[in-house]
């Protein structure tokens, strides 16, 4: 079994929330990471995505960040809610 890493940035242009985080987090661009791992026993290669995580701010901590854990579709909800927000 072979694992990969992914690194993407990925942009929020309002403040948005993630489950499993309690607090709003605010717009702008964010480290995420999603490991993988090879299926074996195929005569092809597939990847099935073990791990997402995401980079952000600690609150109360000014440049300090931490690597948290987030389910692949609570990041695609924000982003896809991020993207139909209307300005204030």
């Amino acid at each position: 079994m072979t694992i990969r890493s992914r690194h993407e940035t990925v942009t929020f242009k309002h403040p948005f929330h993630l489950r499993g985080i309690t607090r709003e987090l605010p717009a702008g661009a964010y480290d995420v990471v999603t490991d993988e791992e090879t299926i074996d026993g195929l005569s092809f290669e597939v990847w099935r995505r073990i791990a997402t995580m995401i980079t952000v701010p600690v609150e109360g901590l000014r440049g300090a960040t931490e690597l948290l854990s987030i389910g692949s579709v609570d990041l695609a909800d924000a982003i896809a809610a991020d993207s139909s927000a209307t300005h204030d």
